[in-house]
């Protein structure tokens, strides 16, 4: 039965407003760790009434006022680390993380702003199938890459357990937010009243979806060899206690005793910078006897840990390979403020009075992220490089499994870690790998070639998460086209748009 969601209670351009907003903050929910993923379809869907016969200005209004909703809400977490670890007080924090909130939700504003002049001017036809989740997806792909880019909470990471999800080795999670957009507005055209071809409308979302069904159970790659063993320290290691001075031996003892009852693994992975020192100052102490032992017991150690060079006087965040193979990978894609001062110029003493530690890093300049380790080249991902499908997949087809070392220990107990997985999930379902994500304080996790959680160690708990992965070889679709594809076709559709709209006029 058709619904009319446009009716009384609506009819305020405030409740509309409020309505937009509410709607946002309700697709948190769709995400990790709640994974409630139909309400990603209530924000859009709800949207396109709203945006059907309304001003280009309200329509930027009200798409602004979803972005507030879904990011106020989804990455609110933001704040924890500038108020414990920036030196701003919790106001300040608040007020900060409530600017970055309003600034980012002017990309759903401009999709509001374009989506309601599209629709104006006769996109209303079935071309709207095509250019309104074509406008979505590139505001997403603009927000996931302009300015270093912030490519959290992606609607597409929400169906990682949706039969949607099928489609990410195809398409990526960029494909997987256009199809859940067309979802949306299948339904729109469906539950609308006076609408002609009804069923077919319904049958399109049936097969939309129970194709992606079908996806799920395909496999688009292939063991390249026998299991290995693999062993995660998750060392709980408090981010305000860690980089102290007496903190030093104690971290490098534990992480150090906990490593060698494990050498009847393959591999044994340290999060990210978990010796809080430069790889120089522990060579001999630290270094040199581990990887000794590594090579007796015909183990590979991975370990995070900055390195200085000190010809340049530049440091990095990096990943360092001990055994058979010593090798190191840099971090290339810095957070900014975190662990660059972008302008640091005029930007200078906001860096003296922010006191972050280890804040000045210089990227990594590797052609792709490989590192070999136990005879494998892995796919290494520091933090949340993860978080850029199209930077990880530039290991891609040589790595046989991918690894990401991180330390969610900045956003303490929030939804930050949880979502964090859910986009480590994405890559491994995308790639057909598998991954390993060795985290400081939680959460790490054996994720499968399929987005699978085969095992994690709980968070802020002391552990080792030990287990067997599967080296594999082969490329999905996704591998081999990137985020191009959809993109290039996103540009198509909204030009054919705009072309008919010139036409008419």
């Amino acid at each position: 039965m058709p619904i009319n969601l446009a009716g009384p209670l609506l009819a305020s351009p405030a409740w509309r407003l409020m309505a937009a907003w509410a709607a946002g903050a309700l697709s948190v929910l769709a995400f990790a760790p709640f994974g409630l993923f139909p309400l990603a379809l209530s924000g859009p869907l709800l949207l396109c009434w709203l945006w059907r016969d309304a001003t280009p200005r309200f329509g930027f209004q009200s798409g602004w006022a979803y972005g507030v909703g879904l990011l106020g809400f989804g990455v609110f977490w933001l704040h924890i680390s500038i108020d414990q670890f920036g030196n701003m007080g919790t106001l300040a924090a608040i007020a900060l993380t409530l600017l970055f909130v309003v600034v980012l939700a002017l990309y759903y504003g401009l999709l509001g702003w374009l989506t309601v002049r599209l629709w104006r001017t006769g996109g209303h036809g079935i071309g709207l199938f095509g250019w309104l989740p074509s406008l979505w997806v590139l505001g997403e792909w603009l927000r996931g890459w302009l300015l270093s880019g912030f490519p959290w909470l992606l609607l597409g990471y929400s169906q990682i357990d949706s039969p949607l999800g099928g489609y990410a080795p195809l398409v990526g999670v960029y494909g997987v937010s256009w199809l859940l957009l067309l979802s949306a507005v299948l339904l729109f055209r469906l539950l609308s009243p006076a609408v002609v071809g009804r069923l077919w409308l319904a049958a399109g979302l049936a097969l939309l979806w129970g194709a992606g069904s079908l996806l799920n159970q395909l496999s688009w790659t292939e063991p390249a060899g026998k299991p290995l063993t693999v062993s995660m320290i998750q060392a709980n290691i408090a981010q305000e206690a860690k980089w102290k001075r007496d903190a030093l031996r104690p971290t490098l003892e534990l992480y150090a005793g906990l490593t060698r009852g494990l050498w009847q693994s393959d591999l044994i992975i340290w999060p990210e910078t978990a010796v809080p020192a430069f790889a120089h100052q522990v060579e001999e102490v630290l270094l040199q006897p581990l990887a000794e032992e590594a090579v007796a017991n015909q183990s590979g150690l991975l370990i995070g840990i900055p390195i200085w060079n000190t010809d340049t006087g530049a440091y990095y965040n990096a990943m360092l390979s001990l055994g058979q193979e010593r090798g190191s990978y840099a971090k290339r894609h810095l957070v900014p403020f975190g662990e660059f001062m972008p302008l640091k110029r005029w930007l200078r003493p906001l860096i003296d009075w922010l006191q972050i530690p280890m804040s000045d890093f210089t990227p990594g300049d590797a052609p792709r992220p490989l590192l070999k380790v136990v005879g494998y080249q892995a796919g290494i991902s520091i933090c949340y490089e993860d978080a850029f499908g199209e930077e990880v997949i530039e290991a891609l087809p040589q790595a046989a499994f991918l690894v990401n070392a991180s330390n969610d220990a900045w956003f303490g107990d929030s939804l930050a870690p949880r979502q964090h997985l859910e986009i480590a999930r994405m890559r491994a379902l995308e790639t057909g790998r598998y991954l390993l994500r060795s985290t400081n304080t939680g959460i790490s996790a054996l994720i499968d070639q399929k987005g699978k959680i085969q095992g994690f160690s709980p968070a802020f708990e002391r552990h080792v998460l030990t287990g067997e992965i599967v080296p594999m070889q082969g490329a999905t679709p996704y591998v081999r086209i990137g985020n191009w594809g959809v993109v290039l076709f996103s540009c198509l559709m909204v030009g054919a748009a705009l072309f008919r709209r010139r036409r008419r006029r």
